[in-house]
């Protein structure tokens, strides 16, 4: 975990890494991190704003194959599909990625977010090419 922690601000955007997420979990092929609800992040409707989500998906799948593959390898992500089943508030949320299939080339990967209260608000499924 603390070689993840200190990889994010070597490698992401400034941007990413104010959105302050933490890995707090990990085993093979799942990544959970936890992240908190900013009032930047807090659209008009008082909820998270989905392109907050959307960033923090990608964002864990990438720290969750840095962890699969020993190291940060150059990869882009070739799809990013988020699905919004109910609204984000509270203090905090958790992210959790999970790697369903890597090949030589690609790369498959759902991310959950989950609300503070534990429930399923955005799923995410990704697809990654390794460069």
């Amino acid at each position: 975990m603390d070689e993840l922690r200190a990889q994010i601000p070597k490698i992401f955007a400034p941007w990413i890494v104010a959105l302050g997420l933490e890995p707090v979990h990990a085993e093979d092929g799942l990544l959970r991190l936890t992240m908190p609800v900013a009032p930047e992040l807090v659209h008009v409707g008082g909820v998270m704003c989905g392109q907050a989500s959307m960033a923090a998906a990608d964002t864990a799948m990438v720290l969750l194959m840095m962890r699969e593959l020993g190291e940060f390898r150059p990869m882009t992500t070739v799809q990013l599909q988020s699905t919004f089943l109910r609204p984000v508030s509270g203090a905090r949320c958790t992210i959790e990625a999970r790697l369903l299939r890597r090949g030589k080339n690609l790369a498959f990967g759902q991310i959950d977010l989950l609300d503070e209260q534990g429930r399923l608000a955005v799923q995410s499924t990704t697809t990654y090419a390794l460069l």
